[in-house]
């Protein structure tokens, strides 16, 4: 679901070479070059491994604490990237380098994993941290200190009657690009180790994790709905709220949950490494900035009627050059009752209506009226529909292709119907 040349696991691991460079780990791989994944030296010193030679990060993890595997937790922050990149102020697709970011851990585990992977991957991204386990604070802490980035992370301890998102209390902050969580998987012990027991040979067999790190009253289900029941209060002063999954059935249960608030702001996506164990994830908004269809829709075979509302289309023309269409764009588009803005070099343009003005009605009483549109000043927080037009070429065959987000609503909608009073929408 994220550009695979940002993914350096998008396949399995290969232990051979990273014997060769991490004498630490080569002790633990087999002649064949296996691993063995029921000893947890080997499991703990394949994550240190990995995060030393990929990132530069030196972690140490409790032997009697859950060992977070380096490809997934990097899935999940490669999908934060994306989603952040695809809903900024400055309506661009791709990464904005002068972007600050503060994102919020909840339940950072022993060594802060997720924090210390967004704070080296993206020079601008902060973050706050909680974790409700005396042992998991000091080791976090302690993790974000020797990697020199106390500046970047904070960590904070928490209780279990605190909120998930404790920004005025614990936090002490105004707000937050995004939230994200691991949440226990399990609603008792009683469905961990059954869970376990139903499993030929899971991918991290040596599951070191303590109880409260697995096991959360009403499982997973309950800890996410905690968290939409927090959002309904902070509304926009969190940008995106996420959250892994560890069961697919959970997803549906989140989206329909989100779907009786209301919600129609929201991305599910899957994390699928090599051969290992698939995650999910869900992620809302109450904002109007809508993600891109690969970043908000990333679950192939998910029932159609719980996907979000598509963002975007994409139309294909021909035996055209790229300036004829340009030119036809912006002429059309200029004639409506918008503010519309064309950057020819950039083949793009920006948007936005205050009211319907695409209807076949609409379009008749501007005609019956002044005639050429004029140029409106719109406060864009309030207008009724946003979009974005782009072309690009395909060099591959020599056709034209052209994106034009939501405009095949805007055109097809003639029965006078606005799209939904959502602000901003992709």
């Amino acid at each position: 679901m994220m550009r695979a040349a940002r993914n350096i696991y998008k396949d399995d691991v290969d232990f051979t070479t990273l014997a060769l460079q991490s004498p630490a780990f080569a002790k633990y791989v087999k002649p064949n070059g296996q691993l063995d994944f029921s000893n947890p030296d080997a499991v703990r010193q394949l994550t240190k491994s990995l995060l030393k030679r990929d990132f530069n990060l030196n972690v140490e993890i409790p032997e009697n604490r859950l060992c977070p595997p380096v490809p997934n937790r990097l899935n999940y922050i490669l999908w934060l990237q994306d989603l952040l990149d695809t809903t900024g102020d400055q309506y661009r697709d791709d990464y904005d380098p002068d972007r600050s970011v503060l994102g919020l851990d909840i339940g950072t585990g022993c060594c802060s994993i997720y924090p210390l992977l967004g704070c080296t991957t993206r020079p601008l991204w902060d973050f706050v941290a909680t974790d409700i386990d005396d042992e998991n604070v000091r080791t976090a802490r302690e993790n974000v200190t020797n990697n020199g980035l106390d500046s970047r992370i904070r960590v904070f301890k928490t209780e279990r009657k605190d909120d998930l998102i404790p920004l005025d209390t614990k936090l002490d902050v105004q707000r937050l690009d995004f939230t994200m969580c691991n949440p226990p998987f399990y609603a008792s012990r009683e469905e961990m180790i059954a869970s376990a027991e139903a499993k030929e040979r899971p991918p991290f067999s040596a599951c070191t994790g303590d109880e409260v790190e697995m096991v959360t009253e009403g499982g997973e289900n309950a800890f996410v709905h905690r968290m939409i029941e927090e959002s309904l209060h902070l509304r926009e002063r969190v940008v995106w709220y996420t959250s892994m999954l560890g069961k697919l059935s959970s997803v549906s249960v989140i989206v329909e949950k989100l779907m009786e608030h209301g919600n129609n702001n929201y991305g599910v996506t899957e994390f699928v490494q090599g051969s290992k164990t698939k995650r999910w994830a869900v992620a809302w908004s109450w904002t109007d900035l809508r993600p891109s269809m690969k970043v908000a829709r990333g679950i192939p075979g998910f029932p159609r009627h719980l996907l979000p509302f598509p963002s975007e289309f994409m139309f294909e023309i021909m035996n055209q050059s790229i300036d004829d269409i340009s030119d036809k764009i912006d002429k059309e588009l200029s004639s409506l009752r918008i503010h519309w803005t064309w950057r020819k070099n950039l083949a793009t343009g920006v948007g936005f209506a205050m009211e319907n003005v695409w209807s076949r009605q609409a379009r008749r009483k501007l005609q019956n009226s002044a005639g050429a549109a004029d140029m409106m000043e719109i406060d864009e927080s309030a207008a009724a529909l946003g979009f974005k037009v782009q072309l690009k070429q395909d060099r591959l065959d020599e056709k034209f292709g052209l994106v034009r987000e939501l405009l095949r609503d805007v055109k097809e909608k003639g029965g006078g119907e606005v799209m939904p009073k959502e602000g901003m929408e992709r």
